[in-house]
């Protein structure tokens, strides 16, 4: 895996411009704040942030891989200020499961998701080397 950095752009501070990887590739649909029950147990933005990212690792395990693994993440948030306002404990959930792996990333804010208690939905797609 290669990140891709043009020279005399700045740094970015938690995602990457780009990623150059080959392998087997794994596409994970988006994943919300719920449990394997598609249960919600949180209506808090950085605790349903922490269980859409622990599916995502659970999914990407089905298939041999590992957060680090992980190339782009799409994230759809229905309300900025508060995903924003969670900056603190979304850092703190992202560190313990995906680690200081910072992969090509977007972020955007919808209206709304189609279950109404999500308050975030993150996509991920990972390339698992060879």
């Amino acid at each position: 895996m290669k990140i891709l950095q043009p020279d005399g752009w700045a740094k970015p501070r938690g995602y990457a411009n780009g990623i150059a990887a080959e392998g087997t590739v794994v596409s994970i649909a988006g994943q919300i704040g719920w449990n394997a029950r598609c249960e919600f147990e949180t209506d808090d933005f950085a605790g349903q942030v922490r269980q859409a990212l622990a599916n995502i690792v659970a999914v990407l395990a089905e298939a041999g891989g590992k957060p680090e693994h992980i190339v782009r993440m799409t994230w759809y948030v229905t309300d900025k200020r508060a995903y924003v306002a969670a900056y603190p404990a979304i850092g703190d959930a992202y560190r313990a499961l995906i680690g200081r792996h910072f992969p090509a990333m977007t972020a955007v804010q919808v209206v709304a998701l189609i279950e109404d208690r999500a308050l975030v939905a993150i996509e991920a797609t990972a390339v698992i080397p060879r």
